[in-house]
């Protein structure tokens, strides 16, 4: 059997290494998309939140620009989905509950209006104005009007189903190794599955979330410094009599703890938040109470959703909670041809799709230049760390 020969081969085919494959697909090159559970990784649990305001952390601030980047994209990446996507530009609420909460959530939102993002403060009776049923004690609330969603498990099923309509090929087989050309030292040639069998490809892209850390082939001097962070994630479905349940995402603050409830256009709601480092690959009992607590909490008719489902799955974690994209650098220092990173999205995967699928067709064409630089996914590597401080002691 002749080995397939394509012009890209992503590795992953979560909604990062789709939305990749299918963007590299659109510029009129060949891809084959290799993985062999579609979507059963961090995007099968994912809430779709497209939150670059409520999502901003302290002293993020490169992370910060990339989100909000990407929040520019999604309106013209979700029209290429058409209504299957799941894309709905609601508008999120943020609540805090008790007086701690509400003095933490007014400083964050001074430093979120000092970045120049669109946060306004509203009076607790003007957020039940706009959501009838949340809780009449609430300390405060807030009104992000450009934070909106999209359901990812939709969106990947006409994705992927758009990708395959388009002659990409998708291989449900597990990347095994990064293969590189002989007759071309130094340059990413293709990728060996677990079948045996080789893709060639002029360029390979390494999106498979936390696996890429196992991936063989890689270059030894390369780290890819990735950690699994749980999360515990419930769908509930909303009887007819509380119909419409929520109109806009909720996100809330708990005594310190944050919850978030996410209206689906199929009656569902989706409840989560937790994060959890404690190797336990199964739902937490703990977390699925405070859940339910928090949200309770903040919408008290939450005790009357029935309970359809409970997940919980890793997300790709790095040490500053920024992904890792680019190309990496070889021994002379200079950026390795042919293979792309594109992993440690964390709990931004969903968001950053359309950025990390720019940034990766960039890449691909050579004219990224050094946009993307602050993500490079090498910067923890030793080379590059001792390069940095010699770079910071001159």
């Amino acid at each position: 059997m002749q080995e397939p020969v394509v012009d890209v081969a992503v590795i992953g085919a979560g909604i990062v290494g789709l939305g990749i494959a299918w963007t590299a697909l659109s510029s009129g090159r060949t891809v084959a998309l290799i993985d062999p559970e579609p979507a059963q990784g961090a995007t099968f649990a994912a809430a779709g939140m497209l939150a670059p305001v409520s999502e901003y952390h302290y002293q993020e601030e490169a992370l910060l620009g990339l989100m909000v980047e990407s929040s520019r994209l999604w309106p013209e990446f979700a029209g290429s989905f058409g209504a299957l996507g799941g894309y709905r530009e609601t508008p999120t609420l943020v609540l805090g509950f008790d007086a701690a909460d509400r003095t933490a959530l007014a400083d964050l939102c001074s430093v979120q209006r000092g970045h120049g993002l669109d946060v306004e403060p509203v009076t607790v009776r003007e957020a039940r104005r706009l959501e009838p049923l949340l809780a009449p004690q609430l300390s405060c609330a807030f009104l992000t009007p450009g934070d909106h969603q999209v359901d990812p498990r939709r969106l990947h099923a006409a994705m992927l189903e758009r990708f395959t309509d388009d002659g990409g090929t998708l291989m449900t087989e597990r990347a095994e190794e990064v293969l590189w050309a002989e007759a071309s030292a130094g340059r990413a040639s293709g990728v060996r599955l677990s079948s045996g069998r080789t893709v060639w490809a002029r360029e390979v892209v390494v999106a498979n979330g936390l696996a890429a850390a196992d991936l063989g082939g890689l270059p030894a001097d390369v780290r890819l410094p990735l950690r699994p962070v749980h999360g515990d994630i419930l769908r509930l479905r909303v009887p007819e009599r509380l119909k419409p349940f929520l109109t806009s995402t909720v996100r809330g603050s708990v005594r310190g703890l944050p919850v978030y409830l996410v209206p689906r256009e199929d009656g569902t709601v989706v409840i989560g938040a937790t994060q959890r480092e404690d190797g336990q690959s199964g739902a937490s009992a703990g977390g699925v109470h405070q859940l339910l607590r928090d949200a309770q909490l903040l919408v008290p008719a939450v005790a009357e959703l029935e309970l359809e489902e409970v997940t919980a799955r890793a997300r790709p974690g790095t040490p500053d909670n920024a992904p890792l994209l680019g190309r990496v650098r070889g021994p002379d220092g200079q950026d390795l041809p042919g293979l792309v990173i594109a992993t440690g999205f964390f709990r931004h995967g969903v968001l950053l799709t359309p950025v990390a699928a720019r940034a990766v067709l960039e890449l691909l064409d050579g004219t990224g230049g050094d946009r993307w630089a602050a993500f490079r996914p090498d910067r923890f590597s030793p080379g590059t760390l001792s390069q940095q401080t010699v770079e910071a002691r001159a």
